[in-house]
């Protein structure tokens, strides 16, 4: 069997820690990854070095010290994807701030296991001997695929509030369930999930709505009572009864979406967010994107395909300057996606957006949108001072390009001659 760069790295490091006279395992996710016959994204190794000797060993050049004190290290590879972390065993503190241990002691495998996440995160794996160390119970819950805290599950999310959301999404995207004390205790504890940082939310947050199981996903939020405290905007679509349907109809339109495209699938669950008015539903989404910390482009693109929600429906009927328009945008290809979700789950016709797929698919890219036939140069050049007329005159000459009416500079130049005059 052929292994994977970074999976051939994370075994060259197993070696050396081992020829040095260290425990060295493999250790949460990757293992749960491996039993599952899933190719793990990265690898982590537990070790029983302490930091200072891990850094000695592999070099300071080679190593990051990004959690000394709570005795991680980053042994960087020959490319990106082949950094391995490397974590002492250890035993935590109390998580005063919900977030991280107020201090570390290091310690050996079988203690280092109980401070971890959910069981199926909790095993350790010998890729040299090729043999599982499991002191949670991990396997046997990873073979009945339940998703269970290590211990107290009240505990293990005091420890860190973001669980209450990785548990969900650790359900829904491997079509596990989850333990009936973890879901209470998810419960229990949801309103905290706001002392999270809004990054850390919204990063958990892609990974579900980037995954097929999306649906699955933001319905266990919202039954956890996580949705509520993380958008609360949301929240009159499940708790006003005259609503429900429109929370139903999110909840499909999130089922048939086929892309994993973060920003269409964060458009789709906001498309029916409650406002009086259009207006008022952009500036809603608007500031929960902010409030989620979302980039500028991926905000730009969430507020740009709600208000585009309906500019599909009637196309053939269009102007061929506002068809061309709105097929060469950069944004339509996931506009297509959302509208098709979006008709598909309140069953409505898709003629309009085949229509549209169609002409975009076989329109070449220079009569969808070519090149302008006059710039700002020629109006400057005409004498035409920069103003609202500039802009004006500049749109009409290219729609009459678009319209092609018009194919030459020499006809744009006249074009703008006859509408300067009038």
């Amino acid at each position: 069997m052929k292994h994977s760069e970074p999976y051939i790295a994370a075994v060259d490091i197993v070696r050396k820690l081992r020829d040095a006279g260290f425990q060295a395992l493999w250790a949460g996710g990757c293992v749960r990854d491996l039993l599952l016959v899933k190719e793990p994204k990265d690898y982590d190794v537990a070790t029983n070095a302490l930091p200072e000797e891990v850094r000695h060993l592999f070099g300071k050049r080679r190593t990051l010290a990004v959690g000394a004190s709570f005795g991680v290290i980053i042994v960087r590879g020959h490319q990106p994807d082949c950094d391995v972390e490397i974590a002492t065993f250890r035993s935590e503190g109390p998580y005063l701030d919900g977030r991280r241990p107020e201090h570390v002691k290091f310690t050996t495998a079988e203690e280092d296991a109980q401070r971890r996440d959910f069981t199926i995160n909790g095993m350790f794996y010998d890729p040299i001997n090729e043999s599982i160390y499991d002191y949670v119970g991990g396997k046997a819950d990873l073979q009945q695929h339940l998703i269970r805290a290590i211990g107290n599950p009240l505990e293990r999310m005091q420890e860190d509030k973001l669980r209450l959301l990785r548990a969900i999404r650790f359900a829904a995207t491997l079509g596990f369930h989850l333990a009936e004390s973890t879901f209470h205790a998810v419960q229990t504890m949801a309103n905290e999930i706001t002392v999270v940082s809004p990054e850390r939310i919204s990063e958990e947050l892609r990974k579900m709505l980037v995954h097929p199981h999306r649906k699955d996903a933001i319905d266990l939020v919202q039954s956890a009572g996580l949705m509520k405290p993380v958008i609360p905007e949301l929240a009159p679509l499940w708790e006003n009864e005259e609503n429900r349907p429109l929370w139903n109809r999110t909840l499909d339109r999130l089922e048939q979406l086929t892309t994993a495209n973060f920003e269409t699938a964060f458009a789709a669950l906001l498309l029916d967010l409650p406002a009086p008015t259009p207006a008022d539903q952009l500036d809603a989404a608007h500031q929960i994107c902010k409030q989620l910390r979302f980039s500028n482009h991926g905000l730009h693109l969430v507020l740009w395909l709600i208000e585009h929600r309906t500019s599909l429906h009637g196309a053939p009927g269009f102007k061929l300057s506002q068809l061309k328009r709105l097929l060469a945008h950069e944004n339509c290809p996931y506009l297509f996606e959302l509208a098709h979700a979006d008709l598909t789950s309140q069953k409505q016709s898709l003629e309009d957006l085949e229509f549209c797929r169609q002409y975009r698919d076989h329109t070449p890219i220079e009569v969808l949108n070519p090149p302008p036939l006059i710039t700002g140069n020629d109006l400057i050049d005409y004498g035409i001072q920069t103003g609202p007329e500039f802009k004006e005159l500049l749109t009409r000459i290219q729609d009459a390009q678009l319209e092609e009416s018009i194919h030459t500079h020499e006809e744009a130049l006249a074009l703008l001659a006859q509408l300067h005059q009038k």
